[in-house]
């Protein structure tokens, strides 16, 4: 049951992200910018959390997840440091994530040649 959640919940966001593609003139970097902004908003409110707990990797990988990583980092920094928590709450969540696409873009690089697109 643990999969269909995660598969129904994921495919959801995913299906939305596909209409807005599809049926307005936002860019794809609006679009997930949006999507990371979403994450962050429905984490400080509370309701994101629920949802991964019942959804697990369907709604924690998606972008909104990234946000509401965010959100709960900040959320947790601000307890324990104050208001400097604010600034540094966020990555110090996010810094695993962050680190292994530095990481693994760095090896990719290592195996890949870049050339000009015309």
């Amino acid at each position: 049951m643990e999969y269909l959640w995660a598969f129904l919940v994921g495919g959801a966001i995913c299906a939305v992200g596909q209409l807005l593609i599809d049926f307005t003139k936002l860019t794809p970097a609006r679009i997930l910018t949006s999507y990371v902004v979403a994450g962050v908003f429905l984490g400080a409110i509370g309701v994101y959390k629920p949802l991964v707990e019942k959804a697990g990797a369907g709604a924690a990988v998606p972008l909104t997840g990234f946000g509401n990583l965010i959100a709960e980092g900040v959320k947790k920094a601000v307890t324990e440091d104050g208001f400097i928590g604010i600034f540094t709450g966020g990555l110090t969540a996010a810094a695993g994530g962050i680190t292994a696409a530095f990481v693994f873009g760095l090896v990719a690089s290592l195996f890949a040649r870049s050339s000009a697109r015309s």
